[in-house]
């Protein structure tokens, strides 16, 4: 299906959880439930009386096993008028239109194989949690494919969806979670507390059982930068890394 054949339907948040000082998890329960594969997203529409629209692209959290919820992470931006809609006026019960779901390039499934590596960076882990998430349902099942999530946060309270990250490193084979927090020290001897370099991609492509054979990379535009860079200088070859940039 092509992307401009996907139909705009109505969704009803069913849920809304705080996950950081500035990020909530919308929960939206869809008319017309479609089937994704994680690292995809959909457009959120929002109409004014007056008939004025504004639209935004979010990546879904959700694994595709999910069923007929989806699960979207929205950062409140101070100049974001549809983030700030979000965050400030929308409760459990609304309705909003939804387009989705969209991207095929920046896709992963666990019948692609690994080992998998991934770098994130703020609300950029989104569509990675997606994956992992994948993973952990085909994990149950008896897949393991090797996969590295490295997250890049400023602080410990700011890292997005950090408490079920640390619970899938115990108890998922094969996932490995390391956090980078750039504005405190590490609280793990596993993390690291610094911007990303090539010495940090070095590092954590050690602690996979080999070569990653994907790597997604997702966040600002400095963060997708400087994080393909360091791969790069890691020895990664340049036709693996997928990249997802989130605004200016």
């Amino acid at each position: 299906m092509s992307e401009g054949s996907v139909r705009w339907q109505t969704a009803t948040v069913i849920d809304i959880v705080v996950r950081t000082p500035r990020i909530k998890s919308f929960f939206l329960s869809l008319e017309h439930p479609f089937e994704f594969q994680a690292g995809q997203h959909v457009d959120i529409r929002l109409t004014a009386p007056d008939g004025y629209q504004a639209m935004r692209s979010y990546s879904i959290a959700s694994a595709p096993d999910h069923g007929t919820s989806i699960e979207l992470a929205v950062e409140r931006l101070d100049d974001g008028e549809v983030s700030m809609f979000m965050h400030d006026v929308i409760v459990p019960g609304d309705e909003i239109e939804v387009r989705g779901p969209l991207g095929g390039h920046f896709i992963w499934s666990v019948t692609d194989g690994g080992p998998l590596l991934l770098l994130g960076g703020g609300s950029g882990v989104v569509p990675l949690v997606s994956m992992v998430r994948h993973l952990k349902a085909a994990n149950l099942a008896g897949s393991t494919v090797p996969v590295l999530l490295l997250l890049s946060a400023r602080t410990w309270d700011e890292a997005l969806f950090r408490d079920e990250l640390l619970e899938f490193n115990k108890e998922m084979s094969g996932f490995t979670f390391v956090l980078n927090l750039t504005r405190e020290a590490s609280a793990r001897g596993q993390d690291f507390g610094r911007r990303i370099d090539a010495a940090m991609a070095a590092d954590v492509v050690k602690r996979l059982p080999g070569p990653p054979v994907h790597v997604f990379v997702c966040g600002s535009n400095a963060f997708v930068n400087a994080a393909a860079d360091s791969a790069l200088a890691a020895g990664i070859p340049a036709e693996t890394i997928r990249t997802e940039r989130y605004g200016g």
